[in-house]
């Protein structure tokens, strides 16, 4: 379930952001039932939708996003969809769309399924005492993997944390296959803003031949929220109009006029 943001929000803006890689069909009735309810609640935002699931950023009022989570959920299919939430002064989008798209995450590489199996996960607290080890609990050195695109990356990382300099996530496969030799013999600890990313960028490294990668669960946003930021530098880029968001998940504040 989501965070009890309503009461916390104090009557700023909430912004969500969620995704779920499951099976989804007749997509044009979904695209128009969650259009329909989340312009009857007041919501801004983006929802993508494909074969392969859903990935969505909303903002509104906390009632209003908690009513549009309880309808959601009420579909089997988005049951345990999972949230993180944080709080602007301002809705930082300008309309409310839902788009159909072949991918949620486009990687170009169908045969990586996310809900067919998922490679392991690392929480907040766990990578953070990791980074402060320099290793993992086996003993392991510790490398972390930025798999987001490189302008992002230059607004905020993790200190040490290796990234190849790609302009899009679909370079992202090419990139694993030029540097493979650099992940062998170490525990590669993947992430991205949200976690969707890295949903299929730890898959692919995997079937690659990097036996110890793990993906950051919720990505740098649930990081924010568990631990603060530790070893973290910098803000972390987000597409909306608040641009980026610092630990405290506060967006960036930016010249009046």
């Amino acid at each position: 379930m989501s965070p009890a943001i309503s009461p916390a929000s104090g009557g700023r803006t909430v912004n969500i952001a969620a995704y779920k890689f499951v099976t989804l069909d007749e997509l044009p009735a979904l695209r128009e039932a969650m259009r329909e309810r989340a312009l009857a609640l007041g919501l801004k935002g983006t929802v993508l939708l494909a074969p392969e699931g859903v990935n969505l950023f909303l903002a509104g009022s906390g009632q209003a996003i908690e009513d549009f989570l309880q309808w959601l959920r009420g579909d089997v299919r988005f049951a345990d969809l999972q949230v993180k939430s944080s709080v602007s002064d301002t809705v930082p989008f300008g309309k409310m769309l839902v788009k159909i798209k072949r991918e949620i995450i486009r990687m170009d590489h169908p045969a990586i399924r996310p809900e067919a199996g998922r490679a392991p996960g690392v929480d907040g607290p766990t990578l953070a005492r990791w980074l402060a080890q320099g290793r993992d609990d086996a003993g392991r050195e510790l490398l972390l993997l930025d798999t987001r695109n490189a302008f992002e990356v230059d607004v905020g990382t993790f200190e040490g944390a290796v990234d190849w300099r790609i302009a899009r996530f679909t370079q992202f496969p090419a990139a694993v296959r030029e540097h493979l030799h650099e992940l062998q013999g170490k525990t590669v600890g993947s992430f991205c803003t949200g976690g969707i990313r890295c949903e299929k960028a730890a898959i692919y490294m995997a079937e690659a031949g990097v036996p110890h990668v793990y993906q950051l669960e919720g990505g740098i946003l649930k990081y924010f929220e568990e631990t603060g930021g530790a070893g973290f530098t910098g803000r972390c880029f987000v597409f909306d109009e608040r641009v980026s968001l610092d630990p405290a998940l506060a967006p960036e504040r930016r010249p009046a006029g």
